[in-house]
């Protein structure tokens, strides 16, 4: 049941720990436990290219991301050093994303290896957003055989600091009451927006802390660095107003979802909720002369663990006694292994017209 988050944000910054070395560990188990650069050839020294990523053992050497390739060979000449292997990074970022998909329909990518998730509507306080992000985790362990850290917190800025806070494989919390006393001690250089020349001109001003930053005259800030210096003032003191991004798919599919307010375990109570939950999709769907072919049902067990299941139809239709018995077969397996639903959805896809184009409307 929804209370201390009522109205308020919660938002999870995910980030994939050491992405590219991560999944070329994976792909070759004999480099575990050693150190793995992925960038170009270093050349004994003379290679031209920078350094795309490392692992954190190669860290303990002093190499880091955008290192040039030759720096990082006379820091450590025997570590693995690996072309990058773009296709394959591609291929599991997309299966990544994909999984993250299925947690919110508030979703937005962040490069190829981290996603913001807005949440306030899935969960009930930051107790129960602990446990969603912990599934998050074990679900993209289980898939991929990869780790990632994530940050929960009242808005994007916080989440983006708070999970690079204890990587690899970390989990941290900051609550709005948090929120100021988490970012003061940290250095400036944490804050978005701030490089290192950014850092160097705060330092030189005294200002080495984001509690430096947050209790420095504003005034002052305005005139050193515009309205910027204004902006750095207000996220040193949590302030930060950005919307998670909607599913950029949200127009090629039509769907609903039920969140329960305590979890059910009536399989003739879901099954009505699901029958309700295909009438709504089917009524848009007739309201905009809309086709479908595949049909989508989701399931969220009150451990929060999200499964989706689809099935695409021979032919396109928009006829509710198949939607309802489409999504009613997707559901029945679920029930011989878990018996607390938390939510329900259902989503239409391969959409189309009369006239076969896809139809402009909001899908969500």
């Amino acid at each position: 049941m929804k209370n201390s988050s009522e109205n308020k944000h919660v938002i999870l910054h995910v980030d994939m720990d050491h992405f590219f070395s991560a999944i070329e560990e994976r792909e070759h188990q004999r480099f575990k436990g050693k150190p793995v650069v992925v960038g170009a050839d270093p050349q004994e020294g003379k290679g031209r290219g920078v350094v795309k990523t490392c692992n954190y053992e190669s860290r303990k050497f002093g190499i880091h991301s955008g290192m040039p390739i030759s720096k990082a060979w006379q820091l450590c000449p025997n570590a693995i050093y690996v072309n990058a292997n773009y296709p394959l990074y591609n291929e599991v970022s997309k299966r990544i994303m994909d999984i993250l998909r299925k947690y919110s329909n508030k979703f937005q990518q962040w490069g190829s290896d981290e996603a913001f998730l807005d949440i306030s509507s899935e969960i009930g306080d930051f107790e129960e957003a602990t446990q969603f992000a912990v599934c998050i985790k074990h679900d993209i362990l289980w898939n991929e055989r990869l780790t990632c850290s994530i940050g929960v917190a009242p808005n994007k800025l916080v989440a983006k600091i708070a999970s690079d806070f204890q990587k690899p494989d970390g989990l941290t919390v900051v609550t709005e009451d948090e929120m100021e006393s988490f970012l003061s001690p940290l250095s400036v250089r944490k804050m978005l927006g701030i490089g290192e020349k950014t850092e160097r001109k705060l330092n030189r001003m005294g200002i080495k802390t984001i509690g430096d930053l947050g209790s420095y005259d504003v005034s002052t800030l305005g005139k050193k660095f515009g309205v910027m210096g204004k902006r750095f003032h207000q996220w040193a003191h949590g302030i930060y107003v950005s919307e998670v991004g909607k599913r950029k798919d949200a127009r090629k599919s039509l769907g609903h979802e039920k969140t329960f307010i305590t979890d059910i375990e009536d399989q003739e109570l879901i099954m009505k909720k699901m029958d309700d939950i295909c009438r709504r999709i089917y009524e848009r769907a007739v309201k905009y002369g809309i086709l479908f072919k595949t049909v989508t049902v989701k399931i969220r067990f009150a451990d929060f663990q999200t499964f989706t299941h689809g099935k695409t139809l021979s032919v396109f239709t928009n006829c509710l006694q198949e939607l309802q018995k489409t999504a009613r077969d997707l559901a029945e397996g679920y029930f011989r292994k878990k018996n607390q639903f938390r939510l329900i959805g259902v989503r239409v896809s391969h959409l189309k017209d009369s006239k076969g184009q896809i139809p402009l409307i909001d899908g969500n």
